[in-house]
């Protein structure tokens, strides 16, 4: 079992920096006010573009068929069942920062560096910030991750993260530009979120939370490296792995473009991490994830690489957009320029958090597998010596969408509930210095509530 260390100074700090007065406390509780009370302060530093709206709830329930949330871009994210509360009403702010690209046509700004910020009646003094995970934009995780906090009490803010969609990789000059502005806009919506929230209810948050889904996951370990001061802590929920000698995306996936182009076997994918027993997700993963993936990433940080393949586009159909390019089957990413390794070093991971992080992953993930991605993340963690400031849990059935539940329920199991414990578990550990538990894994139940219950605090302990 990993051995946790430090942990008490840690949780003495923490618990001390976020300690206020009873009266700030019941003025925190009591929302500062009335419905929707001091909207007409509200404004977004920085922003190019904000609009401001009163709403009777602030969660996907009130907002469906309005413009003020996108179902489509939260597809395949939680299992068909999942029960989310309702019944937030508050002041949602929907708005961008200046930008020059022009991927995102939400409300038809075409405009990048689209944000939302939401903000409760009832408010609990915190904020949760997070971006896009994929490719997708700033209402994919509405569902997952808003309605639950926001139903807490927590401000809430998201960002598209500058560029989205499958041509994200042509944003910017030079290679891992895109990725790079990825941080930037995260690191930006942060500093006004804090700041709105002021504004609205008349002081800055006791406590900001970081935390993300996938590409989500990847900058919350990034904020919490680079810019500690701005958090309390934060969730990480499957992020991706960047770094200079790998393992990455471009180590493990070319391995899959090549089993789907038949020229690899099962146990290539194995040896760069795909998990065995994860085999029956692979032929979807074939279709919906592997090539394009391989080649949007291949495509940020490595354009030179045959560039007619996939040029300066994916694709302009759905077919085109998913099919894998034939060469990235042999793409050694070992043998490539330094030029590409700097790209990426641009963007890469260290493990040197800043403050404490709770990681999850799925053990059945077929497009991060975690022996490639979340392991080698604790490692690193543990080599910097943060190793009490960060906790891991692999959840058994897992994989990289809970939407893929509802295709295979007698195998799977959805994540999110589990992500709902760990974030609870982190606010224990930071507001009250209840110290979660150690690594481990969350074993799958034979039966039960698997779509909204976990037993996270039953699970056995893990090493790394």
């Amino acid at each position: 079992m990993h051995p946790i260390r430090g942990v008490p100074c840690v949780i003495a700090a923490l618990v001390a920096a976020t300690l206020t007065t009873p009266a700030a406390a019941a003025d925190a509780a009591d929302g500062g006010g009335g419905h929707c009370t001091r909207q007409e302060r509200v404004r977004v530093p920085g922003a190019a573009l904000q609009r401001s709206t009163c709403l009777p709830d602030l969660t996907t329930t009130g907002l469906a068929d309005t413009p003020y949330t996108d179902l489509g871009d939260q597809a395949g994210l939680t299992a068909s069942a999942t029960r989310t509360p309702s019944g937030v009403p508050g002041i949602q702010v929907d708005g961008y920062f200046p930008d020059t690209s022009r991927f995102n046509a939400t409300h038809g700004w075409r405009h990048d560096a689209q944000f939302v910020i939401r903000l409760p009646d009832r408010w609990n003094g915190g904020l949760v910030v997070t971006g896009a995970p994929g490719t997708r934009r700033q209402y994919a995780t509405d569902k997952a991750i808003s309605d639950r906090v926001l139903a807490q009490g927590y401000a809430y803010a998201a960002t598209d993260k500058g560029n989205n969609g499958a041509d994200f990789h042509r944003d910017g000059q030079r290679p891992g530009d895109a990725v790079a502005e990825w941080n930037t806009r995260t690191t930006e919506l942060t500093r006004a979120a804090r700041r709105v929230v002021a504004q609205r209810y008349g002081q800055a948050p006791l406590r900001t939370y970081i935390t993300g889904i996938s590409n989500g996951g990847y900058l919350t370990r990034w904020q919490l490296e680079n810019h500690p001061e701005l958090y309390d802590g934060g969730v990480d929920w499957e992020g991706a792995l960047w770094t200079v000698r790998g393992p990455s995306l471009l180590t493990s996936l070319p391995v899959a473009v090549a089993r789907t182009l038949g020229s690899a076997r099962d146990e290539d994918l194995h040896a760069v991490g795909f998990a065995r027993g994860s085999e029956f997700l692979w032929p979807y993963h074939e279709k919906a994830y592997w090539g394009l993936t391989q080649k949007v990433y291949r495509a940020e940080f490595d354009p030179a690489y045959d560039p007619g393949c996939p040029g300066p586009s994916t694709g302009t159909t759905p077919e085109q957009i998913l099919a894998p390019c034939p060469a990235d089957a042999m793409y050694d990413y070992a043998s490539r320029p330094a030029s590409v390794h700097r790209a990426v070093a641009r963007v890469a991971l260290t493990g040197r958090i800043g403050k404490p992080l709770i990681t999850l992953h799925g053990d059945l993930d077929a497009l991060l597998p975690k022996a490639a991605d979340s392991d080698v993340y604790a490692r690193m963690i543990d080599r910097s010596g943060r190793g009490g400031l960060h906790r891991y849990y692999t959840i058994q059935g897992g994989t990289h969408v809970d939407g893929l539940y509802d295709t295979y329920p007698d195998r799977l199991r959805p994540i999110l509930p589990c992500y709902r414990s760990a974030f609870d578990a982190l606010t224990g550990w930071v507001e009250r210095g209840t110290p979660p538990p150690a690594d481990r894994t969350v074993a799958r139940p034979a039966d039960g509530d698997l779509v909204d219950a976990c037993g996270l605090r039953g699970a056995a302990p893990a090493s790394r």
